[in-house]
């Protein structure tokens, strides 16, 4: 297609038809690939709510893994800090205070 006779106006209007185009054909692809992905599992005898379902458990069950105590307050055993993230106020005070992290460390 040769695009040098095209005016500017007529060159946007283009770029307009080609942005719905491609938008077009990218739901029709994944409307396709949803379709032979369902068809695949179906032939499988595997729902796709059992498909899906086994894929978030197991990103879910890999964010609630628990991260070890480094820090724990000399006096107050219940302020605990793992060393990630921000710095609680007591963590802070402390280190202002001028007392060294390893003192406190697990």
């Amino acid at each position: 297609m040769d695009l040098s006779g095209l005016t500017v106006v007529e060159l946007r209007a283009l770029q307009d038809q080609v942005k719905q185009a491609l938008k077009d054909r990218e739901h029709l692809e994944l409307a396709k690939a949803r379709e032979q992905i369902l068809a695949i599992a179906q032939n499988a005898g595997i729902s796709l709510q059992d498909l899906l379902g086994a894929q978030s458990r197991g990103k879910h069950a890999a964010s609630k893994t628990k991260v070890a105590v480094r820090y724990r307050h000399p006096s107050d055993p219940l302020l605990q800090w793992t060393g990630r993230g921000r710095q609680p106020k007591w963590v802070q005070d402390w280190v202002a205070s001028g007392k060294s992290l390893d003192a406190i460390r697990v």
